[in-house]
């Protein structure tokens, strides 16, 4: 419905968003070597088997074939982020990462913003392996790990004005209060009513994990819910400006 593309919002603490940057590399990357390595055969479905979160492999009702075990299996709490089914799966979750990961990560410090991101992961396939526990159908994607970096940017820039995309083609300048509350708060929606198309357990528990660890990581000094407003006019106005996404 609402597809971000720009916040002018610049860093404060930190040069350069190295941690956000290298995880949308490493998604890319990943999603370049299953799709060159077999788009239609076996070894796409192989990947996803191996590296994908299976709740019911998890939770001890299926056994993996020894040959699809690649990793430990908590291991697979993580590796599943990084996984993505086709370029609008990875695409939508990228930009996400790419406009407000910068601000969070300078929010926490690059260290503290890894940690952050792979909690957030985590939490969204263990509330999604809670809610399905027998489910043999492979998690993937970076959505739970993405929710959460989206809840912790509600909590520190609300009054942000981010660039989006309006049904994929109209821009609009909306405040990221707005813009992200109405995208959480259907996020839930759809958990409580069941739907099934998307995993909308693994994004609320990528929210929920970001809230809480928002209260927790970032800097001292680093108030919630900032008052200031931000707009693209106001901060090219400000002398010195480095990065905003």
């Amino acid at each position: 419905m609402f597809v971000p593309f720009y916040d002018a919002n610049r860093l404060r603490h930190i040069r350069f968003q190295y941690v956000t940057v290298g995880l949308i590399a490493a998604n890319a990357l990943v999603y370049l070597f299953a799709k060159a390595s077999g788009e239609t055969g076996a070894f796409l479905s192989a990947f996803e088997i191996s590296y994908g979160f299976i709740p019911a492999v998890v939770n001890g009702y299926a056994e993996l074939p020894p040959a699809y075990v690649a990793v430990p299996g908590w291991l697979n709490f993580l590796t599943y982020s990084f996984l993505h089914l086709d370029i609008w799966h990875i695409g939508g979750n990228m930009l996400f990462l790419w406009v407000f990961g910068d601000n969070v990560e300078d929010a926490f410090g690059h260290v503290k913003f890894l940690v952050f991101y792979l909690a957030c992961a985590a939490a969204g396939a263990g509330l999604h392996a809670l809610m399905f526990p027998g489910s043999e159908a492979t998690l993937i994607g970076a959505s739970g790990a993405v929710s959460g970096v989206a809840a912790a940017y509600l909590m520190l820039h609300p009054r942000v004005w981010v660039w989006v995309l309006a049904f994929g083609r109209i821009p609009l300048n909306l405040p990221a209060w707005l813009l992200l509350m109405v995208w959480i708060g259907l996020q839930f929606v759809l958990f409580a009513s069941g739907a099934e198309d998307v995993s909308y357990a693994a994004h609320a528990g990528g929210i929920l994990a970001g809230a809480a660890l928002t209260l927790v990581l970032r800097r001292r000094g680093v108030v919630l819910f900032d008052r200031q407003i931000q707009t693209p006019r106001a901060v090219e106005l400000e002398a010195g400006d480095t990065g905003p996404s």
